[in-house]
């Protein structure tokens, strides 16, 4: 490989496009009416619980939008009000690299990327729409962990980490989750940032009741990960527009203003913190992925502003222990600079979200995009996070 930067580059934000078998190869014969694709006026969508969802408009993946479709948009905002398919444009084949570690290597080659992070795209779908059916939860998720681990390994040639999903309802089976993908090479797992259902109703994943599922992610030393996902807040918005399904590539005006207002990233780092786990397993490393940063000024000030009025609520300084444990992974139009004011230069990371079309088309522009650092910033943050983080040479 030919570097393109003079230092090693670690993505902490890839992805993987899966095949229409993702989901339902390994799940058992009673619940394989659970996952269903179906065909709707000549497309192909996915149904869940028969229940046809929009979440992601073409489940197949056969034809996707190109990588970096909405640089423009995400820079220069949309002052020609486009719509959503004017913005993201004409759709591409999906391509070798973007189904199967090996072309993906050879890609990472090109790029000029070390190592990175391999998130699964669909499979964010499963949590939100299983909530009430805590038992078949945990049984999909393992059906595609076990995909997972068959099409890509979780460490496939110490280059490319694919995050096996721990789903967290029942304790017990999410420890058991965990065993079996760290017994596979997994070294990092991925946590939905949202409160975790169960038949008792939803809760947060830090209070003492999940304490012996923390206690083995020290043991095993893997890093978590939350990643964005579809953390179920449309219900909040629906509180004011209506009953509706989530679709990331539809909106309003009120729910394209309620992912600013209510992030589900600043109301999981807020629950790390304010419910303590954090403190009782300080060795624990979070990273946040996907999410923004925008969020965290706001966050940081609200925790400091409580414990000043109320400090015995707390075990030790909520921000103490987020600079500690929590790592973040700023968008590329976001000012790391003013960000590593807030939090150590060593916990933000680089992600590209190759080849989401919200993402970067080149991932190396990452670097370019970011003058206000210094070499040995952008060196940090270009790689030297992500490999601290996953405990791996650089």
């Amino acid at each position: 490989m030919t570097p393109r930067l003079g230092f090693p580059v670690f993505d902490g934000d890839n992805h993987m496009y899966e095949t229409r078998d993702a989901l339902t190869k390994f799940l058992p014969p009673e619940y394989r009416g659970a996952v269903r694709y179906v065909e709707v006026d000549g497309r192909t969508k996915i149904a869940t619980l028969g229940q046809i969802s929009d979440y992601i408009p073409n489940p197949t993946f056969d034809r996707v939008a190109a990588p970096g479709a909405q640089e423009d948009y995400f820079h220069n905002g949309n002052p020609e009000g486009k719509s959503q398919r004017e913005i993201l444009g004409k759709a591409i084949e999906s391509t070798p690299a973007m189904r199967e570690p090996a072309p993906r290597l050879a890609l990472l080659d090109e790029q000029g990327i070390d190592k990175s992070m391999m998130y699964p795209t669909l499979a964010s779908l499963v949590e939100e729409r299983f909530r009430e059916h805590p038992e078949a939860t945990h049984t999909i998720i393992h059906a595609l962990n076990q995909w997972l681990d068959e099409t890509w390994n979780f460490d496939y040639k110490g280059r490319i980490f694919t995050t096996p999903i721990i789903t967290l309802p029942i304790v017990e089976k999410a420890i058991e989750e965990l065993n079996w993908v760290v017994e596979r090479g997994a070294r990092a797992i991925l946590i939905r940032p949202a409160p975790v259902p169960g038949l008792h109703g939803p809760r947060s994943f830090a209070l003492p009741e999940f304490d012996p599922f923390w206690k083995r992610v020290v043991e095993t030393g893997v890093l978590v990960i939350m990643h964005a996902s579809d953390s179920g807040y449309s219900r909040y918005a629906n509180d004011w527009e209506g009953a509706g399904e989530f679709t990331p590539f539809q909106s309003t005006p009120f729910r394209s203003y309620y992912t600013l207002a209510r992030n589900p990233a600043e109301d999981a780092v807020a629950a790390l913190a304010c419910h303590g786990v954090l403190t009782r397993f300080p060795e624990l490393r979070i990273g946040m992925v996907e999410n923004g940063t925008t969020w965290l000024p706001r966050l940081l000030q609200n925790l400091s502003d409580t414990r000043k009025k109320m400090p015995q609520l707390y075990g030790e300084d909520p921000l103490a222990a987020i600079a500690r444990c929590v790592y973040f992974n700023p968008f590329w139009e976001e000012n790391v600079a003013e960000l590593a004011k807030l939090v150590p230069i060593d916990h933000l990371f680089f992600g590209s979200d190759y080849p989401h079309p919200e993402g970067l088309a080149d991932p190396l522009t990452y670097a370019e995009r970011h003058p206000e650092l210094s070499d040995a910033e952008i060196a940090m943050v270009m790689g030297g996070t992500m490999a601290n983080m996953m405990r791996v040479d650089a």
